[in-house]
């Protein structure tokens, strides 16, 4: 018998840990280029923005080589909690941490962090140890290398964790595209350049549709339905 259960993301259900995106941390990151995994944090910031998620923001030694969090964070979500951590390498080791995310009232949690071998797999592993159902962003998340990148992603899985890229968050928490085509497609085109080839097409393919609407009755023409 299949006891496997599809756990997928829920609107209101979730809530979004970005953990120690900070300067000095990103120069560590090689398993992908800077500019790449900056353009994917950004998106599932955004993403949490769109879907009015709660989201907690997290730092770790701030004040020293770890560095500031990148400041497009720290400008985009003024009003959420930040917890600079004087030094618990583990965000979940810093109560006030634990105590926002209990506050949120959400039992998903997506998290996303540097790097991906300590700052996302401690709290991860915590927080499913804790009871949470525990969405990694991959792509938003950066480490040393690749074989280190592979071997926190399977210590991530192998303890209940789902591993996903920032496009399939979106996509799962929309369900369905009739809930708003433009908003989440102008959203993707500003982080994936190729997609604003669809959502030029669909546009320019609405407007005609208008077009053809609007100019029907000038032209003795009954729209179909009516």
């Amino acid at each position: 018998m299949n006891e496997f259960k599809y756990r997928r993301l829920d609107k209101n259900d979730a809530a979004v840990l970005l953990v120690d995106h900070q300067a000095g941390l990103l120069s560590l990151v090689q398993d992908f280029a800077p500019a790449e995994l900056k353009n994917n944090i950004l998106a599932l910031a955004e993403i949490a923005k769109y879907y009015k998620l709660p989201t907690i923001l997290s730092t770790s030694f701030e004040a020293g080589p770890n560095g500031p969090i990148l400041p497009e964070l720290k400008e985009m979500f003024r009003g959420a909690p930040y917890i600079a951590r004087p030094g618990q390498i583990n965000a979940w080791d810093n109560e006030e941490f634990v105590e926002a995310v209990r506050k949120t009232g959400r039992k998903q949690l997506i998290i996303a962090g540097i790097v991906t071998d300590v700052c996302v797999a401690f709290p991860t592993l915590s927080a499913l140890e804790a009871g949470y159902e525990v969405f990694v962003v991959a792509d938003a998340s950066g480490t040393f290398n690749e074989a280190i990148r592979q071997a926190a992603w399977s210590r991530m899985a192998t303890g209940g964790a789902q591993l996903l890229n920032w496009f399939s968050v979106a996509c799962e928490l929309h369900r369905d595209w009739r809930n708003d085509v433009e908003g989440l497609g102008n959203l993707l085109s500003k982080y994936i350049p190729a997609y604003q080839n669809l959502i030029t097409s669909y546009s320019a393919k609405s407007e005609e549709g208008k077009n053809e609407v609007m100019e029907a009755p000038q032209r003795g023409i009954r729209p179909v339905g009516r």
